[in-house]
């Protein structure tokens, strides 16, 4: 090596650096989306409290959007992993359910190698509360459905362009996990097992409360 000419670092160390940069921009992302507004909130603001360029911003996030739902994305990422891996003998809806709680039982680890938990909820509640964030959420919960419905119609051996069942299957169980996320976000437990106890319940109310006559007692009920 010719003097003054730097070694380059091994791979490995290259790689951690990378992953310590992103990581960076991403906290500083959601602090400043939390504390001063998602639409106040500049890239070169994000560059800057990590004292980085901005150039070096897009290497890692195409946009300020991307770094909003980051957390978002890995999320939902674990739960696909976990419903492809389902028995093809589940019935779709158990299958979605069994997915999303088994998903939840290494998600609080993967939410915390990104961010701390607090910072997430606040992230949760800033999205609920941005119009244009709102815009984009509901933009990502259309994709997302229908990813899940073309998977759901795979394990079945049905065609999703002409058998509605799959996404209406699905529609009815995002609806569920949206309700409960929604309700996570307004109580004062903001543990990802509140979010898991939450999901499980109203997972477990969405057959009875599409099947149920709400006017009649459940069986063994003294009322009845």
């Amino acid at each position: 090596m010719s003097s003054g000419q730097e070694a380059e670092p091994p791979a490995g160390l290259r790689e951690r650096r990378k992953q310590r940069t992103r990581e960076a921009l991403l906290n500083a992302a959601l602090e400043l989306f939390t504390t001063q507004g998602y639409d106040r909130t500049t890239v070169d603001e994000i560059a800057e409290a990590v004292q980085v360029s901005q150039r070096t911003f897009f290497r890692y996030f195409a946009n300020k959007e991307e770094t909003a739902f980051a957390v978002q994305t890995t999320v939902e990422s674990r739960f696909l992993t976990e419903l492809r891996q389902r028995p093809a003998a589940e019935a779709p809806f158990e299958a979605m359910r069994r997915a999303v709680l088994c998903a939840w039982s290494s998600i609080g680890e993967a939410i915390e190698a990104l961010v701390p938990i607090d910072l997430h909820m606040r992230t949760y509640r800033m999205i609920e509360s941005t119009p244009s964030l709102i815009a984009a959420h509901m933009r990502r919960g259309v994709a997302l459905e229908d990813e899940i419905a073309r998977l759901i119609a795979r394990r079945e051996g049905l065609d999703p362009e002409t058998d509605a069942r799959p996404r209406i299957a699905v529609a009815a169980f995002s609806g569920a996990m949206r309700v409960a996320g929604q309700q996570w976000g307004l109580g004062q437990d903001t543990s990802i097992e509140s979010l898991r106890i939450l999901t499980e319940e109203y997972l477990d109310h969405l057959g009875p409360a599409l099947a149920e006559n709400w006017r009649t007692p459940p069986a063994g009920d003294p009322s009845r």
